[in-house]
């Protein structure tokens, strides 16, 4: 298979980052970091914006990324393989050999392909991977370690409930495979709380993340904003499965790189915190609003009548993270939709 080379970031989103991230920086000149999962949607943000940040300050950082396929990564981002402070661990994030030295940060955002998995292997990737990156920190000594974990160890939010804060006592069904990611990722939290407790001096942040949009999300995966940006791009039909009023808000990626940064560098051990934002829309509207930015003339199509019930929701709460590290949602949605928008006309046409 060949791959084309992916296109860079806007200049103005990593522009955004590092003004709204500004006092952040100092703290990590001379860090060395290390990432898993550095090659996906997160991560891709995530490396781009270090690159953007270490040339831009004159920052000494190094960043030591695991991929299971490095010459696949390097002919995608040759920009970001080639770079002199970027170096790369080959292996599954299960079993990988553990590079030498000493590590400050650890940032273990890997999770099972987007790809369709047996459920063993989902649940073995989440749960097996984070106990050995948790392992590779530790023998690392490494101070700070943030788990991106996901707003899905809720389980389904009560659709009386507006946003779902981290105090919420709900869970998924564990009787059923649908569950393997949501209670894949609960259990790699409770990894990384057995690690805290036999490593003190290592701080362990959760990071709850929902929902996001931005360049590079994925336009043939399982996320909606994604397949209908894949449907207005191509001025077709965009089609919705359900009815249309299951509810989401979406991140913009700026923001998310924010937040995560932030929680890495500030947040407190064993303290979860939801990531993403509280601007509620259900998928109805949020199709008129793609369509509206990318393909006006293009119509929409709902597969299944308006139930009766209220529509399920996946919102979080946020006053945890705005009231202890001052985060907020700065890029509003429609604003997200024409960033994103404007990218993908840029790197397609």
């Amino acid at each position: 298979m060949v791959f084309s080379p992916s296109p860079s970031l806007p200049p103005d989103d990593l522009e955004y980052i590092l003004r709204h991230g500004e006092t952040l920086w100092q703290e990590v000149a001379d860090a060395r970091f290390f990432i898993t999962g550095g090659t996906g949607f997160f991560g891709i943000w995530l490396l781009e914006t270090l690159a953007f940040v270490r040339k831009r300050l004159n920052l000494r950082f190094s960043v030591s990324l695991l991929s299971r396929d490095v010459e696949r990564f390097s002919r995608r981002f040759p920009h970001l393989a080639a770079h002199p402070a970027f170096a790369f661990v080959q292996g599954d994030v299960r079993d990988f050999r553990f590079p030498e030295g000493r590590f400050s940060h650890v940032i273990h955002a890997a999770a099972a392909s987007a790809a369709p998995q047996p459920p063993a292997e989902v649940f073995s990737v989440l749960v097996d991977g984070t106990r050995h990156v948790l392992a590779f920190a530790r023998a690392a000594q490494a101070a700070r370690f943030l788990f991106v974990s996901s707003g899905a160890v809720y389980g389904a939010q009560p659709p009386e409930m507006t946003c779902i804060p981290e105090t919420t006592c709900c869970a998924p069904d564990p009787a059923t495979s649908e569950s393997v990611y949501s209670e894949g990722k609960r259990a790699a939290e409770l990894a990384c709380a057995i690690t805290a407790a036999a490593c003190p001096e290592m701080t362990c942040v959760i990071a709850r993340c929902f929902a996001f949009i931005g360049p590079h999300l994925p336009l043939n995966a399982h996320f909606a904003a994604g397949n209908l940006l894949r449907d207005a791009l191509s001025e077709r039909v965009l089609r919705i499965k359900g009815d249309g009023r299951t509810v989401r808000s979406y991140l913009y990626m700026a923001d998310l790189v924010v937040w995560l940064l932030t929680l890495l560098i500030r947040g407190q051990s064993l303290r979860p915190y939801n990531v993403g934002s509280d601007e509620a829309v259900d998928i109805a509207a949020l199709a008129r609003r793609i369509r509206d930015a990318l393909a006006p003339a293009s119509s929409i199509e709902i597969a299944q009548p308006a139930g009766t019930a209220l529509p399920p929701r996946y919102v979080p709460d946020l006053e945890r993270a705005r009231s202890e590290l001052g985060l907020e949602v700065r890029i509003g949605l429609d604003e997200a939709i024409a960033r994103t928008a404007r990218w993908l006309r840029e790197t397609t046409a």
